[in-house]
């Protein structure tokens, strides 16, 4: 076992972008997967949301069962992480049904439960003092691990589609083990014996962990539909633009991935002027992105490409500094199962606000949806100033 801090992150942020490369892989293959089972073009929805239904469910057993709280949170990984990769693997099984690979997409999802919270708890049974730069690398090696087979789609390697699923499913493999070999549990751990059952309601008790909750959940209705939309977008730009000729697929990788750094960034702002501070301001400046973003479509492209990489790191910077807050403000006891619920709440928002712009789409200029996204940044700038305010 490691015992040095430093490496135990090393340790626990590669293993993070191992296992998150999983939750995209099927999005990276989408057209080889309708193609090699005569799948039709209207399912390619279903086939993305299965992924996030099933971690929402994952999440919501895990926090229900206080797994992460009641045993190794380093075997909780292994084995979460074993279980999806398996799932992922089974998609190069021939003769699969549209069933058959939903199934196996939402097991994906309902085991990634065990890996991206269990991995923060872990961070977080480590690192008491400096959560906030710890968990910056942390949510960056999941970005990064989010965009992951994005690239592997990009560079054209003319590998078999099924090659993106053995490549995943190694690494998440290769991660558990690491996880598993390497990292004890954390010196600043609280064991939990028996199923709380309640604490999925208790946590919410505590005003500022409340407040803290809020602010991620106004983060989160922005996230993921800017991600899943990046494509759109750039894609209603070439049509405003004929003259544009550019990769969307490299285009939204990076757009994705450099929200890895900025999380790292984050980290180190947290440092000097607190978690809180760090969150707020990164809000606020993807929300007046998200108020800019019809003016986006009329810029240069070079300028808009300046633009979205800087929403791209402004969406996601604030999202460990949010999730340090909860992580410090719930119960030692019951911190894992505490950020697991968070994350539970957080995805069901994002099916909320993934499905509104989808359904903007049908009626209104694809150059003014991404507005309607600044009103989950709005509502969670609003919980945070109330976050330090003392209850009279």
């Amino acid at each position: 076992m490691i015992r040095s801090r430093s490496w135990v992150l090393v340790v626990i942020v590669f293993s993070q972008f191992a296992c998150t490369s999983l939750w995209f892989a099927g999005n990276a293959v989408m057209p080889d997967l309708i193609e090699a089972f005569n799948f039709a073009l209207s399912d390619l929805g279903y086939i993305t949301s299965s992924v996030q239904f099933g971690f929402i469910v994952g999440t919501l057993s895990y926090a229900f069962l206080t797994l992460s709280d009641r045993f190794s949170p380093s075997k909780v990984f292994f084995f979460s992480a074993l279980a999806a990769g398996a799932a992922n693997l089974g998609l190069i099984i021939e003769g699969q049904s549209e069933l058959t690979v939903l199934l196996l997409r939402f097991m994906c999802g309902f085991f990634l439960a065990g890996i991206y919270p269990v991995g923060m708890k872990i961070a977080s049974d480590y690192f008491h003092e400096g959560l906030g730069k710890a968990l910056g690398f942390l949510v960056g090696a999941l970005v990064i691990g989010t965009a992951f087979p994005h690239l592997l789609k990009s560079l054209n390697l003319s590998l078999p589609w099924r090659f993106i699923f053995v490549i995943t499913s190694a690494m998440s493999f290769i991660g558990g083990l690491l996880i598993l070999f390497l990292v004890a549990d954390g010196p600043h751990r609280k064991f939990s014996k028996t199923p709380d059952l309640s604490a999925f309601f208790k946590v919410f008790k505590n005003r500022r962990f409340r407040l803290a909750a809020f602010g991620y959940f106004g983060h989160m209705w922005e996230l993921y539909a800017f991600w899943a939309f990046v494509p759109v977008l750039l894609l209603s730009y070439q049509q405003l633009h004929t003259e544009i000729k550019w990769s969307t697929s490299m285009l939204s990788f990076y757009t994705i991935a450099i929200g890895g750094l900025a999380c790292v960034a984050s980290g180190y702002f947290s440092q000097k002027y607190g978690s809180k501070k760090a969150a707020y301001f990164a809000l606020l400046g993807s929300c007046i992105c998200c108020i800019l973003s019809p003016l986006a479509f009329y810029l240069p492209s070079v300028v808009l490409i300046i633009f979205l990489l800087f929403w791209g790191m402004l969406v996601v910077a604030d999202s460990p500094q949010f999730s340090t807050l909860v992580a410090q403000n719930a119960p030692a006891a019951s911190r894992g199962t505490a950020l697991t619920i968070v994350n539970c709440l957080g995805f069901s928002i994002t099916i909320l606000s993934i499905q509104l712009l989808s359904m903007l789409l049908e009626h209104i200029e694809p150059t003014y949806i991404y507005v309607f996204l600044a009103v989950g940044p709005v509502l969670g700038l609003l919980a945070m100033r109330r976050f330090d305010q003392k209850v009279s």
